[in-house]
């Protein structure tokens, strides 16, 4: 099992960056592929990246691909999200979350277990 727990968030200016962290515990991080998802008021929960057990393979939301990077690091059990280039659409709530699918995964169903996510304010 993992137990993701969120970092990072808070708020920034339209066009500006910000790094989410995802700290997991356990000692199977490699055995999972990782996502982030988000989720704005009034809105479902959305797909943002996610990435291979490996790292080797990453996919985006077409809203925010160009702007946001997935990357993990095997030693530290830990995933981020790299944000760039943002706007007012991407407030919401960002969460980590932790797939068996090792190859990656868009689908929210496909991943076993969610952190309480950290909350993403865009100001214009």
């Amino acid at each position: 099992q993992v137990q993701p727990v969120e970092s990072g968030g808070g708020s920034v200016q339209a066009a500006g960056p910000l790094r989410l962290s995802c700290a997991t515990s356990g000692r199977t991080f490699s055995s999972y592929a990782m996502g982030w998802f988000r989720q704005a008021p009034g809105k479902e929960r959305e797909f943002v990246a996610t990435i291979s057990w490996n790292g080797g393979r990453t996919y985006y939301a077409d809203s925010v691909k160009g702007r946001f990077t997935i990357s993990r690091d095997a030693d530290k059990s830990k995933v981020y999200l790299e944000m760039n280039s943002l706007k007012p659409e991407d407030t919401a709530h960002y969460y980590c979350a932790a797939s068996g699918v090792v190859s990656g995964s868009r689908s929210s169903y496909e991943y076993d277990y969610w952190g309480q996510g950290t909350h993403v304010t865009v100001s214009s």
